[in-house]
């Protein structure tokens, strides 16, 4: 996999080439965002990691630019800013994760290829989602696991088809009220907790292997293993 690292602190930059190499990716590192920017725009690379602050151009303006040029290259950005609305806006502004500062280089490698494998897949119609043996159809409003038709009420198949669209990614609550119940209102309600439980009873039961996990503290995601 090809990885452009887009850092002003040298030391930090060659951290993370040293150890993206090392896991056997090729690497190649810019210090500021106007050469960040030419490289992204002129080079194919699976991944960019990109630092939030930057000299000469900033992170998001930076990301702005590509993708106003059609770059698609998943992108992970590396920021000291946890601020909720900065992570929001770097996301707004087309990035694909977030990583906050100070972060495990561990975290950081698996957030890098997770980006580079989801890329790699082949893009499904948006009208059919399939996760392993599991298959739903928006347009005939139908899903199946092995071939076996599992019947779903309107809520639990559109919580199923948001929780799809972000295959291998941790949905939140909050998320899932804002998208799937369109409202807002206290996300410590268990509401979530007992649709999706009724869904994975549908879903999971009589099956091998899970595909509905809890991730604690932090939300739901629907993948492959455990």
């Amino acid at each position: 996999m090809k990885v452009l690292v887009v850092e002003d602190d040298r030391e930090a930059a060659r951290y993370v080439e040293k150890g993206l190499r090392e896991a056997g990716h090729v690497v190649d590192l810019a210090h500021d965002g106007e050469i960040g920017l030419f490289m992204a725009t002129t080079e194919s690379y699976d991944v960019i990691v990109l630092d939030r602050m930057l000299p000469k151009r900033d992170g998001v303006s930076l990301l702005k630019a590509a993708r106003a040029k059609n770059v698609g290259t998943p992108v992970l950005i590396l920021s000291a800013l946890s601020d909720v609305d900065q992570r929001v806006e770097g996301l707004r502004a087309g990035g694909d994760d977030y990583l906050t500062k100070p972060y495990s280089f561990s975290e950081l490698l698996a957030r890098v290829e997770i980006l580079g494998a989801r890329r790699s897949q082949p893009l499904l119609p948006d009208t059919v989602f399939t996760v392993a043996d599991l298959k739903l159809d928006r347009l005939a409003r139908r899903v199946t696991r092995s071939g076996q038709v599992i019947d779903l009420q309107p809520r639990e198949f559109r919580l199923l088809e948001y929780l799809m669209r972000h295959v291998g990614q941790v949905v939140t609550r909050t998320m899932l009220l804002e998208n799937v119940w369109d409202y807002h209102f206290d996300p410590q309600t268990n509401v979530i907790d007992v649709h999706v439980s009724r869904l994975r009873a549908k879903v999971d039961k009589g099956f091998e292997e899970p595909l509905i996990h809890t991730v604690r503290g932090a939300g739901y995601v629907v993948r492959q293993g455990d």
